[in-house]
């Protein structure tokens, strides 16, 4: 039996208590005790106070391992006597909720069916996904309500289970903050996609650990105070959802109108003219890197399309190769293919791949009424996708596309409308997506301020 070396680790990586269900800890890679990871990071070997730059802890509190206050990985009981019929809880990976951390989707298993190739746990236990993507994600939960206090998951779980010194939920919010997460990104081992923390890394991960009543404390504060931004969260959300809706609220407002429903109906191709996008040979390097914004499918995010949009620019010479499609400004560049639904407005000369039929607007139709209506219908345009590998709308289809069509006053005037309220629709989205963003970094400011005592 090897002995612990200065840092009481041994020197396979098995630290002194540590409990191991099928391989030695660390055997994948291990932390090795020169390296342990504390709680900003890499520190040294001979503790991580005050000589590492690092705020003293509050009286009464200390840092520890956690191969000296948990288990890691713990074995089946030996003497664990089931009937095979019996109700068992499983928990895949799926089951864990990366956002709250916990179990929301346990599964009841036959025990015969779950007892072998599956990792082990009871009541109480953290675990801890190790596989990427899902160890950053936070797939990492407490297992409660286990039938019989017991339970089986997947096997990229890590068990974590507390000694009589540290509580379950002192263990799980310390390791579920950003930083120790990021931390762990370094230890991976193993093939790329396939990557795994070792036990290692968990088991030189210092933590700040006070004593338990004094983790009970902030644990209760900080379940308290991690519901309330939940809820703002929720709240949030939900007017962030409702604000993103605007958009399609009031294009319904003005086409599916009984008004609208009054206008004359005329086929686009009648009131204006479809031309064919496609891209120049990449071959030829006469053709790009010129001053001449390209656009394809991706590029049409916005209603009004600059240069600022394109990825690849042409020369004169590609524009004019006859090989794509020349967009003077006011042209509607309608998707037709791969990103059916978008559509926007050249604001200058540009060129446009296969992805797009630009339409070219006669005299009886403006641009800004022609785009607004067919994002309005953006869902039939969906629908009316062909294609088994490349969908898009075939050209029978385009031509067949009708207008409402008001007098161009009118179409004008519908035009300025909803330029304006889709202006305060985005504004709108725009102040909830940051409000949402302060609250969401909000649980990392409250974690970092119960591990540094300030709660």
């Amino acid at each position: 039996m090897n002995k612990p070396d200065k840092d009481g680790v041994k020197n396979n990586g098995i630290a002194p208590g540590m409990v191991v269900a099928d391989s030695p800890v660390g055997a994948d890679s291990p932390v090795g005790a020169d390296s342990p990871v504390g709680a900003h990071g890499p520190v040294g070997a001979h503790g991580p106070v005050g000589a590492h730059g690092r705020a003293p802890l509050p009286k009464g509190w200390r840092w520890a391992r956690l191969w000296e206050v948990c288990e890691l990985n713990p074995c089946r009981p030996s003497k664990l006597i089931r009937s095979g019929e019996e109700p068992t809880t499983f928990v895949p990976m799926q089951a864990v909720d990366k956002i709250s951390g916990t179990i929301a989707k346990a599964e009841t298993r036959p025990y015969a069916e779950i007892c072998k190739g599956y990792t082990y746990f009871a009541e109480g236990d953290v675990l801890f996904a190790k596989i990427t993507p899902c160890m950053q994600n936070g797939k990492h939960a407490i297992a409660k309500g286990l039938i019989d206090g017991l339970g089986f998951g997947s096997t990229e779980f890590h068990v974590i289970r507390p000694k009589a010194e540290i509580t379950s939920e002192w263990v799980h919010k310390y390791l579920r903050q950003p930083h120790i997460l990021r931390s762990a990104i370094a230890y991976f081992a193993g093939a790329v996609g396939q990557q795994r923390v070792p036990i290692g890394f968990i088991a030189n991960l210092e933590i700040p650990l006070p004593p338990l009543p004094e983790q009970k404390r902030i644990a209760a504060i900080l379940n308290e105070q991690m519901a309330a931004v939940e809820k703002a969260r929720a709240a949030a959300e939900a007017q962030l959802a409702a604000a993103k809706a605007l958009p399609a609220a009031y294009l319904r407002s003005v086409f599916s109108s009984p008004e609208a429903q009054k206008w004359p109906k005329k086929k686009l191709e009648t009131v204006g003219l479809f031309e064919s996008g496609g891209t120049p040979s990449k071959e030829n390097e006469s053709f790009w890197d010129g001053d001449i914004p390209f656009v394809t499918g991706a590029d049409i995010i916005d209603f009004y399309i600059t240069r600022k949009n394109a990825r690849a620019y042409l020369s004169q010479e590609g524009l004019n190769s006859g090989k794509t499609a020349i967009c003077n400004k006011g042209t509607v560049l309608f998707v037709t293919r791969t990103r059916v639904g978008r559509v926007g407005i050249a604001s200058e000369t540009m060129g446009a791949s296969q992805d797009l039929s630009p339409y070219i607007c006669g005299s009886e139709i403006l641009p800004e009424y022609a785009c607004r209506y067919l994002l309005s219908i953006s869902d039939f345009l969906i629908d009316g996708c062909r294609g088994a590998t490349i969908q898009g709308l075939t050209r029978d289809f385009i031509r067949s596309i009708e207008i409402p069509l008001p007098p161009l006053p009118e179409q004008k005037h519908i035009a300025a409308i909803l330029n304006e309220q889709m202006a305060a629709a985005q504004k709108l989205s725009e102040h909830l997506e940051e409000q949402l963003d302060a609250i969401n970094k909000l649980p990392t400011a409250l974690l970092r301020r119960a591990f540094n005592g300030e709660l």
